[in-house]
This record gives structure tokens, C-alpha cells and sequence, in this order.
């Protein structure tokens, strides 16, 4: 039923660029083609698809949980500032040094952020959603007062910082624009799914998420591990943040996010709170967004039509797959 979705989505799409007046066909040639037809366009498409994964597998962790974070976005530019900090202020030291300081303080960036919201919900009594989605805008407008005042390179006239010194970028693959980044977000597949389902951690994450009442006469603290879950998700957007900043980007800046903390909700819902399945959404976003931009550039086409395939795509799997389990359950 998702694939036949999908498929239904994909013909919604067609419709609509039939009356764009471009032949379907061949707007569909031409995305493809933009995504993953040559060894720039699969570079591109890894490159994007890389915060959207592991931003996905956070917040697979804790909708799992029934914790309702969206605050990925603002943990992601928390993330980001930390990690960018300490590169700026350790230029002078050795790679071993800065890299692993860096990413450590893009995680504690993130999970500082995501602390706060479950702080917030748990002690105040605050609704999380509402908690997590206001954070969001303090997040990205503290980082880019950051990049235009206190880190602005003093010898440019934008407003960001200087750029990252070598020692403070993370190693290249190959001699391509892929990094350890990618790498490092495919190996978080394997990870989350062993967190989850081989781990006691992970039982008891998705006890709560199951029914939290039974959950805890089982005697599973509930709260602690709704904050643990938060602090998870929010740890792996922070690392999203610093990877992107410290490779693609180089350097902090107000904008050093494609609203990938939004869009990575979209994706750990289309994968079904699946690590595997989260890894295939997080490259088909990235695939249409690229394939997007091929077809403006080619064919004129607005961007904003692969956005509504996209939507279409993710609503319409998630409605095939509901109507599967409710024949599964009949």
C-alpha cells in the first residue's frame, strides 16, 4: 500500500506538470537525470541527503517514544554555534585535537538545546510541541546575531564568521566533495537500529511510546525516558549542524540550514520510524530537491512543483500505509 502511494503521488505529479505544459515524461527524465545521473549529481544528492539522515534517525529515536520533538531545527543551529565556536577559537591547535573537540560540542549543542525543552515539559508542565517549535526561532535568531556581532570575521563585510581553518574541516573522501560526514550518517543506521531494538535503552524508549501507563506499573520511568529520547534526537541534530557547517559551508553564517530540520520530520515519518527505511527517505528528499533545481534550471519549470510532488509522496505513503493496517487489522 506505501508503494502504491507513492505511485499514486508520483501521477498527481504528472498531472500537475501536464499543466504546467511540459510533457511529464520528460520532466520526470530530466529530475532524474539531475539527481542521479552523473558522479556530481550523486555527490550533490549525498551531500543533502546527509543532515536529513541523521536528523531523521533522531527524531526516529524519539517519535518511537511518542516524544513529539520538532525542535530539530533550532538543536540544529544550536549545534552548529557550539561546534563553530570552539573550530574559531582552536584554529592554531592539531586536526586530532579540533575535530574531535568540534563535533563533541556540536552534540552538546544540540542535546543542551533539546535539554531545555524537556526541562520545560517535564518540570513546568509545558507542551512539548509548542516548547520545541518556539526554541526553533530563538535558535536561528541566536546564531545569526552570533555570525553578524561577536563571530563576525572582523576583516570581511558579511555577516559570518571567518572561514574554518583545515585543521577544523572534516576529511574528504577520495578527493570528491564527499567528507566523513556521509560516512558517518550511514553508520548511524546501524546504530540507532541496534539502539532501539537490541538494547534495553531502546525497549524501554519504545515501551513509553507504546503506552506510557503500562510502561511505568512495568516500573520504566516514564520521564526519564522521554528526556532521554530528547536528549538523543536533539544530539544528533546538533551533530547535523556541525557536520553541515564544518564541510559544505565552512564557516557560520544566518543561513546554514534548507530547512532541513523540518523536512527531516517528513523523512523519519515517510521511512516509518524505520532506521533502513529513514536512510531510503532521507536520499529521495535530497533526490527531488536536486532533480527540482535541474528542472528549473532546464526546463523552466518552478521549483515549488517538486515540492508539491514531494508533499504529495509523504502524505499519500503515509495514507497507504494506514489504510494497510487497518485491512491488515479487519
Amino acid at each position: 500500500m506505501p508503494l502504491l502511494g507513492a505511485g499514486v503521488a508520483l501521477l498527481l505529479g504528472a498531472l500537475l506538470i501536464a499543466l504546467a505544459g511540459h510533457n511529464p515524461l520528460t520532466a520526470y527524465g530530466v529530475m532524474l537525470q539531475g539527481a542521479l545521473g552523473s558522479q556530481r549529481s550523486l555527490t550533490e544528492t549525498a551531500l543533502r541527503a546527509t543532515p536529513l539522515l541523521i536528523m531523521g534517525l533522531g527524531l526516529t529515536i524519539a517519535f518511537r517514544c511518542k516524544v513529539w520533538n520538532i525542535g530539530a531545527e533550532g538543536q540544529y543551529h544550536l549545534g552548529a554555534l557550539a561546534g563553530a565556536a570552539v573550530a574559531l577559537n582552536m584554529a592554531d591547535q592539531p586536526a586530532w585535537l579540533v575535530l574531535p573537540l568540534m563535533v563533541l560540542a556540536g552534540v552538546a549543542g544540540g542535546v543542551l538545546w533539546s535539554g531545555l525543552a524537556g526541562w520545560l515539559h517535564l518540570k513546568r508542565g509545558m507542551n512539548l510541541i509548542i516548547v520545541t517549535l518556539m526554541l526553533n526561532y530563538i535558535g536561528i535568531l541566536w546564531v545569526r546575531y552570533m555570525a553578524r556581532s561577536p563571530l563576525r570575521d572582523p576583516k570581511g563585510f558579511l555577516p559570518e564568521s571567518a572561514q574554518f581553518a583545515a585543521v577544523a574541516r572534516l576529511p574528504r573522501l577520495l578527493d570528491t566533495r564527499l567528507h566523513l560526514g556521509v560516512v558517518m550518517a550511514v553508520l548511524l543506521v546501524g546504530i540507532v537500529y541496534v539502539l532501539l531494538w537490541r538494547t534495553s535503552l531502546g525497549f524501554q524508549l519504545r515501551a513509553v511510546g507504546s503506552r506510557a501507563s503500562v510502561a511505568r506499573t512495568m516500573g520504566i520511568p516514564v520521564g526519564r525516558n522521554i528526556l532521554m529520547a530528547l536528549l538523543i534526537s536533539g544530539g544528533l541534530a546538533g551533530l547535523a549542524g556541525i557536520i553541515e557547517v564544518s564541510t559544505t559551508i565552512t564557516r557560520l553564517k544566518g543561513t546554514i540550514s534548507d530547512n532541513y530540520g523540518f523536512s527531516a520530520i517528513l523523512v523519519a515519518l515517510l521511512g516509518q520510524l524505520q532506521p533502513v527505511g529513514v536512510l531510503v527517505a532521507a536520499y529521495l528528499f535530497s533526490a527531488l530537491n536536486i532533480g527540482a533545481e535541474a528542472l528549473q534550471v532546464r526546463m523552466q519549470i518552478p521549483a515549488a512543483v517538486a515540492q508539491v510532488i514531494q508533499a504529495l509522496v509523504v502524505l499519500l505513503v503515509l495514507a497507504g500505509d494506514a489504510l494497510g493496517r487497518n485491512r491488515g487489522r479487519e
